[in-house]
């Protein structure tokens, strides 16, 4: 069965959806949509009715390009008041070959977990740090071992009840099954951890619409995390005031106009738009740029000084992401403040190339990491919807000598 996984990052101001196909460890991108989001503030669900019909027409458009009904998916949830707690399990081996399989795994990874939730959380993830095998060696990845007896140390991570709750309500009244949760930071760190990372302790920065993320990753698993209320809303706000225009066009001035960096910025260039007070002004590039730089500053030190209230641990490797960081030249108000040694996330998966991305491709890169680890088999489309799938796809009309006729056959073709 193909491996296909479908994912729903919830933001404060964009939802977006991927439907990916893995295959031979590689991740190849069917579909990728995103709508406006109502109903959430600061990453919370504030009104359920509302975030019910942005998913609806985000699903509608994901239906649209695959000719298929999304019915099951994976979802970030938000990371607010979230815990991180050290637990460990203990699982006898009874298979008659004494070989260690993905479901000895699972036991071992539930009995970490273990009356360790209080009734008012939510279990998000329990992640394997390192497993015992028979009493005497460390590994990081038992499978397929001969033993008696493995023992699991785990990270557990919770959230309040309430917050996870909220969100599945949604999708259980779309009829649509949330196969797992994650939070969006462990999705960030899957897409752009390297060798670097594996064995160190660092940060990772999500500079967000309404809120900046910053988590501490100590060995690739996520150990601590908090969350600032302040991303690019906070920037279309002071725009809208000190030119006193509405924050639609604040927001499309600071895309379309202004730089992250105000080294490069032109007063030379320059737009003229009626303000609230239906009179025209005249925005050049220069200003706008320094009101933008001067709040991306402020971020970036906040999170800066989080880090610091978050870990004591030496920090080797900071990583910044989030739609914001597209902004064009992001890079050098980073470098001013965080010097050489930072890394500006960069996404090399055809068809997502924008940061803004890195959490609801990453999360599927988790998920597929669960299920390799537990010997599990997945698709969100059963045998009968990927036989429609693939045939729907064969009657688009493409040329297989041209570029995309070889794709399109590489993935629908048997």
């Amino acid at each position: 069965m193909r491996k296909i996984i479908s994912s729903i990052d919830l933001g404060s101001n964009e939802l977006k959806l991927i439907v990916a196909e893995i295959r031979s460890a590689k991740t190849y991108i069917l579909a990728v949509c995103t709508e406006k989001s109502h109903g959430i503030k600061n990453g919370i669900v504030k009104n359920q009715e509302e975030l019910i019909n942005s998913l609806k027409k985000l699903l509608k458009k994901g239906e649209d390009c695959l000719g298929l009904p999304i019915k099951k998916v994976i979802i970030t949830v938000p990371s607010n008041e979230a815990k991180y707690e050290v637990g460990s399990g203990v699982n006898t081996i009874t298979n008659p070959d004494s070989i260690i399989r993905g479901s000895d795994i699972v036991r071992a990874l539930q009995a970490s977990v273990y009356n360790r939730i209080p009734k008012n959380r939510e279990l998000i993830s329990v992640i394997p740090i390192d497993f015992i095998v028979d009493n005497d060696k460390l590994v990081e990845n038992p499978k397929n071992m001969i033993a008696k007896k493995i023992e699991v140390r785990s990270l557990i991570v919770s959230a309040p009840k309430k917050n996870v709750y909220d969100v599945l309500n949604c999708f259980d009244k779309l009829n649509v099954e949330v196969i797992d949760i994650a939070f969006g930071a462990m999705g960030d760190y899957e897409v752009f951890k390297n060798e670097l990372t594996q064995d160190k302790t660092g940060a990772l920065i999500n500079i967000g619409d309404q809120t900046t993320t910053v988590s501490i990753f100590s060995k690739g698993v996520i150990v601590n995390s908090d969350i600032l209320k302040l991303g690019g809303e906070n920037i279309d706000n002071d725009i809208s005031f000190i030119y006193k225009i509405n924050k639609r066009d604040a927001r499309r001035l600071k895309e379309k106009l202004s730089l992250a960096h105000k080294r490069l910025a032109q007063a030379s260039v320059s737009e003229e738009i009626e303000n609230t007070l239906e009179k025209k002004v005249k925005i050049n590039q220069y200003e706008i740029s320094e009101i933008v730089m001067s709040r991306l500053a402020e971020i970036l030190s906040l999170a800066k000084k989080q880090i610091n209230h978050l870990t004591k641990q030496e920090i080797s490797y900071i990583i910044i992401s989030g739609g914001v960081t597209e902004s064009l030249d992001f890079s050098l108000l980073l470098e001013e403040i965080y010097g050489k040694e930072v890394i500006l996330g960069k996404i090399n998966t055809l068809g997502v190339r924008n940061n803004k991305f890195s959490s609801a491709l990453g999360i599927i890169k988790v998920f597929n990491k669960k299920l390799i680890l537990r010997d599990k088999e997945f698709s969100m489309f059963d045998f009968e919807e990927l036989e429609e799938f693939e045939n729907n796809h064969k009657k688009i009309n493409i040329s297989n000598d041209s570029i995309l006729g070889k794709i399109f056959g590489y993935f629908f073709d048997d």
